[in-house]
């Protein structure tokens, strides 16, 4: 295990990027529904929404110390992955640019926090 200033930190992070990540899918979402046409697929909308979801759920899990902390990390940062692809999918587009920047930064946040949470 990390040593516990390590974690902390590692934590911390991860926390602040689920919350802001839940805030720009939350943002992105309203922003679709605004375009239309591709941006209001069902699949596309399901993933946001779940992405947002599993942010807000992981933030929560990690500020209090949950022990299943390890597991909600490795999937929210699994679901903020797919996130990223498929608003990257919408190259041109500066605010589906932004959310798949902020869902790449979350999974990585995650991740490191799945491997100190062990």
């Amino acid at each position: 295990m990390a040593p516990q200033g390590m974690t902390k930190a590692v934590m911390d992070r991860a926390i602040t990027d689920a919350l802001e990540c839940l805030r720009i899918c939350e943002e992105t979402l309203s922003y679709c529904l605004h375009q239309g046409g591709r941006h209001v697929e069902a699949e596309h909308i399901k993933l946001m929404v779940d992405c947002a979801a599993i942010c807000r759920t992981a933030a929560a899990f990690m500020a209090r110390g949950s022990r299943f902390n390890a597991e909600i990390s490795r999937i929210c940062a699994q679901i903020c992955q797919a996130c990223a692809v498929d608003c990257a999918q919408f190259s041109g587009d500066e605010q589906m640019m932004r959310c798949a920047e902020q869902c790449r930064r979350c999974a990585d946040s995650c991740t490191q926090m799945a491997a100190v949470a062990v």
